[in-house]
């Protein structure tokens, strides 16, 4: 074997990243190897068609948390928060709604946390009693936010040998909850089982409102806003939002890669994980002793962090003796089947939307009523996508103009409800049939839209599967499902630990789950060190 490290942490993504510069900062000598020539893993950005570049597949890096922000030091390696751009969701025959949010941060950009304060920004946009309940509705999140960030923020009990200080941490979380006062916590508990509609019906009129808030909700997931337990997605993503990051994705990649560098983590891109090497660990079963990479280099390790997918991990990454039985089938009871493509648009000008001609947004969300978000959500249980997909789009150019050729522009489109188990397999002659959906959507909002296109990229989820080595091409590394948010992937692995001794896991199929917030990373770093 070659050199040995402390840590060997599988995938320079945004989690891996993360968790090798705070075990550096602990003293550790650790190496990262990534199978792609990039770092940044899903939040990196690439020239998709010459001239033209998006800054990652994920959007959203509100919930990117201050807390890590300042454990590395990250404003001193270039990252900078942003208020959040205005949302436009538009309709094909009216003015549609632009809704504003902040990021309420306690105390400061670098370290406050935050929730989301959401208003319309034009006041004529919804009715005296909508425009009272968004108001009531945001102040609710904010009061429950800091209750609802313990569970966040905090590695998971063991809920497989519970111990004095598990049961101590479940019982300073039922504290916070208490300490909401016996209204709101008795909301809290009724609300995260609810259907997302229904609860959203509870405040609001408006279709469009509804419909708009409702997509983190859905967004990625196996479900539709009429699902039970839909409405916990909507709640702990907005109760983790903050302010953006300046650059979106790539920028927070780019401050986490100079962060590592500076503390000493090496980076190898394009050195693929073939094989996790084991020894004998005496009677308690067998520990890593480093990994194989392509070429056949093998580098001697005494602990293991994977950012990398679970399945991809332990079913294709270790030998099938090394994993119990059961382990093995609760392991492959973790779903993780993908519902999401990506579309990239290379535009010459920026399309007007009829819904507010003139103006420029850089976010854009269609959908007009929960009854679309939920036949489109219909058609991938029937293994089909649906006609009119549920689109979140970014033009990154708006914030950042430098991504395209001087007055063009970028789309970056998450195309929800595409399904990995599409019937007929993902075909070109069905990714063309997903683009031509999503151009038609498109152009009812923003008529002519398709004659500013002078290139596009087609990622269907076998796509995404393959390039990103994502089990059925989930983003999320696994679904977020009330089952699969407090333990994930599985129970003995729900505090990063694995059967495997020195074999830890430190991404988006371990707890918090998936998104752009580096908490993955570093609460597997702290259980490491």
């Amino acid at each position: 074997m070659s050199e040995r490290y402390d840590v060997i942490v599988i995938g320079a993504g945004h989690n891996g990243l993360t968790a090798a510069a705070l075990l550096a900062k602990k003293g550790r000598r650790v190496l990262v190897v990534e199978a792609r020539p990039l770092v940044g893993g899903l939040a990196a950005g690439e020239e998709f068609h010459p001239g033209y570049r998006h800054t990652g597949l994920l959007h959203d890096t509100s919930r990117v948390r201050p807390w890590v922000v300042e454990a590395l030091d990250l404003v001193r390696h270039g990252l900078a928060r942003r208020a959040p751009a205005d949302l436009l969701v538009p309709q094909a025959a009216g003015s549609g709604l632009v809704l504003s949010s902040s990021g309420l941060s306690g105390s400061g950009a670098a370290s406050g946390a935050g929730t989301t304060a959401y208003s319309a920004a034009d006041s004529n946009d919804l009715s005296p009693s909508d425009r009272d309940g968004l108001a009531r509705f945001s102040g609710f999140l904010t009061r429950i936010a800091p209750a609802l960030r313990r569970f966040l923020d905090r590695s998971p009990p063991d809920l497989v040998e519970t111990g004095a200080r598990d049961l101590l941490q479940l019982g300073l979380a039922g504290l916070a909850l208490r300490r909401l006062g016996k209204r709101d916590m008795m909301e809290v508990l009724r609300i995260v089982t609810m259907p997302v509609a229904d609860w959203l019906g509870e405040w609001f009129d408006s279709d469009l409102l509804q419909a708009a808030l409702a997509g983190p909700a859905v967004y990625c997931t196996y479900s539709g806003p009429r699902s039970p337990g839909s409405n916990a997605n909507l709640v702990l993503s907005a109760v983790a939002a903050d302010r953006p990051v300046v650059g979106g994705p790539q920028g927070l990649v780019t401050a986490l890669e100079r962060a590592a560098r500076a503390l000493g983590v090496e980076i190898r891109c394009g050195a693929a994980v073939e094989r996790i090497l084991l020894e004998s660990g005496g009677p308690e079963g067998h520990r890593v002793s480093g990994i194989e990479i392509s070429g056949g280099e093998q580098i001697a390790t005494r602990a293991i962090a994977a950012s990398c997918d679970p399945k991809q991990l332990f079913l294709d990454l270790l030998p099938p003796a090394a994993l119990a039985k059961n382990f093995e089938s609760d392991l492959l009871n973790f779903r993780s089947r993908g519902t999401a493509a990506k579309i990239h648009l290379a535009l010459c000008a920026y399309p007007q939307f009829s819904s507010r001609p003139g103006q420029v947004f850089e976010h854009v969300r269609t959908g007009e009523n929960l009854d679309q978000l939920e036949r489109a959500f219909d058609a991938i249980k029937y293994r089909r996508v649906s006609v009119r997909p549920v689109l979140d789009i970014r033009f990154p150019t708006v914030s950042t103009p430098g991504l395209a050729p001087d007055g063009h522009h970028v789309a970056s489109i998450l195309v929800n409800f595409a399904p990995f188990e599409l019937d007929g397999g993902w075909t070109n002659e069905a990714r063309g049939a997903l683009y031509r959906s999503v151009i038609d959507v498109l152009d009812g909002y923003a008529p002519g839209i398709e004659e500013l296109v002078v290139g596009h990229e087609i990622l269907s989820p076998a796509d995404l599967a393959t390039r990103y080595r994502l089990t059925q091409g989930h983003l999320f590394h696994g679904e977020h499902a009330l089952d699969q948010l407090l333990i994930r992937p599985v129970p003995r692995c729900a505090r990063y630990a694995t059967p495997l001794a020195g074999l830890f896991l430190c991404g988006s199929g371990s707890h918090p789950g998936g998104g752009l917030t580096c908490a993955p990373g570093a609460l597997a770093a702290r259980v490491i060190a």
